[in-house]
This record gives C-alpha cells, sequence and structure tokens, in this order.
C-alpha cells in the first residue's frame, strides 16, 4: 500500500481524486506541525497526568492479578505493526481473539473503559512517534489483512487516539461506515477538521455511547471484511 495522501485521496468507490498545488502545500505544512504538535504535547500531558497514571496503576493491581498495561499488535501507518498501549480492564486471562468467551471486565476496567481513560497510555505511542491524537483507529492486524487496496487507505496516516469514525457513532455503526469516516478524514485532511473533532470528542467521551467495541462487535466486524474480501476476489 504506497498511497501517497498528499498528492491523491480515494473514496470507498474506488475513485482516485488529484489534489490541487496550493491543497499539497497546505497538507504537508499541516502534516509537518501535527507531527510537531503530537509528540510535543503527549510529552507535557504525560508529565502532568503523572500523578493521574500512577493512581490508576494502583487501583488496576489492587484490583486483579496481573499487569498494569494490556499491550497489543496493531496496523499503523502505512500498514506497519506496532505494539499499542493501554490500561488493562479485562481479566489478564482474557484473550481478544477467543471468540467462544466473553470478556470478562474487571471492576476498575468497567469504570477506565466507559470513561476512556483506558486510552491514556497510548501517550506513550504519540511521544514514540507511531500515533497522533487525532487519526483513524489502530485496529488489530486482523482487519488489515482482510482489506481490499482502496480500504487500506485509511492507513496512509498515522492512526489516532480518537478520529471521525469516533465522534459519528464510535462502535454503533458498521465497519464499512468507520473505513468510510476514515477515507473521508484523509479527504479532508485539515487543521480545522481536526479542531472540529476534538470539539466532537468531547461530547461523544460523556456521551458513553457505543465505547465498547467488545468479542461480538470485533466478530462481526472482521465476517463483514471477510465476506467482502472474498466477494472482491472473485
Amino acid at each position: 500500500m504506497n498511497h501517497n495522501f498528499v498528492v491523491e485521496y480515494v473514496d470507498l468507490n474506488e475513485k482516485v481524486f488529484t489534489r490541487t498545488l496550493l491543497s499539497k502545500i497546505r497538507i504537508v505544512i499541516f502534516a509537518a506541525f501535527k507531527a510537531f504538535f503530537d509528540i510535543a504535547v503527549s510529552t507535557i500531558l504525560f508529565i502532568l497526568l503523572l500523578p493521574l497514571l500512577l493512581l490508576i496503576s494502583v487501583l488496576i493491581k489492587l484490583d486483579s492479578k496481573g499487569p498494569v498495561l494490556f499491550r497489543q499488535t496493531r496496523t499503523g501507518k502505512y500498514g506497519k505493526p506496532f505494539t499499542l498501549y493501554k490500561f488493562r480492564t479485562m481479566s489478564a486471562d482474557n484473550d481478544v481473539h477467543d471468540f467462544t468467551k466473553h470478556d470478562q471486565h474487571t471492576k476498575i476496567g468497567k469504570i477506565l473503559r466507559k470513561t476512556s481513560l483506558d486510552e491514556l497510555p497510548q501517550l506513550l505511542n504519540m511521544m514514540k512517534g507511531e500515533m497522533s491524537f487525532i487519526g483513524p483507529r489502530p485496529w488489530i492486524t486482523d482487519y488489515y489483512e482482510n482489506m481490499t487496496e482502496t480500504q487500506r487507505h485509511r492507513y496512509c496516516v498515522r492512526p489516532g487516539l480518537t478520529g471521525l469514525a469516533q465522534v459519528n457513532g464510535r462502535n454503533a455503526i458498521t465497519i464499512f461506515d468507520k473505513i468510510n469516516y476514515d477515507l473521508t478524514y484523509i479527504k479532508n485532511y485539515s487543521l480545522r477538521q481536526d479542531i472540529k473533532i476534538v470539539f466532537l470528542t468531547i461530547k461523544a467521551v460523556f456521551g458513553c455511547k457505543g465505547a465498547d467495541a467488545g468479542k461480538k462487535v470485533i466478530r462481526n466486524e472482521l465476517d463483514d471484511l471477510k465476506k467482502q474480501f472474498k466477494r472482491k476476489r472473485k
């Protein structure tokens, strides 16, 4: 997947659109600013929020056995895998790929999921340049493996802590709607769009709607991707 989103973008109908020279210049400037902003602000926030991070870590250890952090391989920019960090919200032996068992949330884990505080360790991913504050969500590698080349264009930018799909239904919308929102985000890549997403994210978090994907949602989304992938190959 070698698509350069600065030069052109695609939609779900596989149409390719070439950007104007002025648009290319704006995107290059914004991308440079965005990269600097993400690393600088995530570092500052990590330092400021350190007492809260330590408090949550202690509560997790007191609540259940297992590590404080949940580590999982996700797909990053240009399809490159990376290790994503989150606060552990489930029992240590919970397996996201085992669809025969329900997710086993811990007591503190339920609170962290509902308030999205479990996402805070992703500040580390942003400090490392693997993620951004705003962008398509980083999904497990199974998604990337079952996507068409057009759908994989959502990986042209760094994944984000929140994004256009998250503020337009989060996990209450279909996987294809999510991908469409991600492609729309890349199409309209700009500071104005990011600022709008920030305010909509605050509203979505307080609304707490569709926050938890869960195994059932993941399984259904992967099944839908696999079905359309097979149809495309015929």
